[in-house]
């Protein structure tokens, strides 16, 4: 059987002592669950037999037994239910928790663990609560409408899976106090115009200083707010809509 479970080494944002990722610390030991993202197990009906936590990320997780006895995990949709028989296949029913082709996927569907390239596994639409939305079909593309309110080209072969993330209430929860991020290995963030001229491009100055500069920028110099998206991306020919209402894509 495959091992589903193994301890995450914890580096807290160290590389040779030196930090290389700020605000990451000590936290709680915990597991690393392997998740299907790829569902790449076709034409095979597996059953949910748990709803488990995964500290990793905000959704829930399922985990699946399939007809073989193969086990895996995969991020858990809302209204998925102990019991229910799912199936990665392009013939599979347009129901919550199967897996299909973005072309074979009705408009105006809710989908999740979206891929990018195909055969790559979902890498986008995977936090809880997110869910896109099917707008459109074209000869060989199908337009998304994403979370962030961005219509974005995709080829029809890549696959995703039906329905919204679970566990929709995790945007709206309180921390409670302090503890629960050091625990989860969050550092404080403190702002740059608090800290010395060394320590930020912000720091310094006397009394309660302002940024003092031209524009804000990140501990590195670089700029940290504003147009800083790429002017040449890869995807902009791809974009139909921006996330701003009435934005569109630059021409390629």
């Amino acid at each position: 059987m495959r091992k589903l479970k193994k301890i995450l080494r914890k580096h807290s944002g160290r590389s040779g002592g030196s930090v290389s990722v700020r605000h990451q610390g000590g936290r709680a030991k915990r597991f690393l669950r392997d998740i299907d993202f790829a569902r790449d197990k076709k034409e095979v009906w597996g059953r949910v037999e748990a709803i488990e936590y995964d500290p990793n990320r905000s959704a829930e997780i399922g985990l699946i037994v399939y007809e073989d006895g193969d086990r895996r995990y995969i991020l858990a949709p809302k209204g998925l239910e102990i019991g229910q028989k799912i199936i990665s296949s392009s013939q599979a029913p347009i129901e919550v928790g199967n897996c299909l082709p973005l072309g074979k996927i009705p408009i105006g569907t809710i989908i999740h663990n979206l891929e990018i390239k195909p055969g790559k596994g979902g890498q986008i639409v995977k936090s809880a609560g997110a869910g896109a939305v099917v707008q459109s079909k074209e000869e060989k593309f199908v337009l998304v409408r994403l979370p962030s309110g961005e219509v974005k080209r995709f080829d029809s072969k890549i696959q995703s899976t039906i329905g919204q993330v679970g566990r929709v209430e995790a945007k709206t929860e309180r921390v409670g106090k302090a503890g629960t991020n050091r625990r989860r290995g969050i550092r404080p963030t403190v702002r740059g115009v608090a800290m010395h001229p060394g320590g930020h491009p912000h720091g310094g100055g006397e009394g309660r200083s302002s940024v003092g500069l031209k524009y804000p920028k990140t501990p590195y110099g670089k700029p940290a707010v504003g147009k800083t998206r790429a002017k040449k991306r890869y995807s902009d020919k791809l974009i139909v809509t921006g996330r701003r209402l009435g934005t569109h894509a630059r021409s390629a």
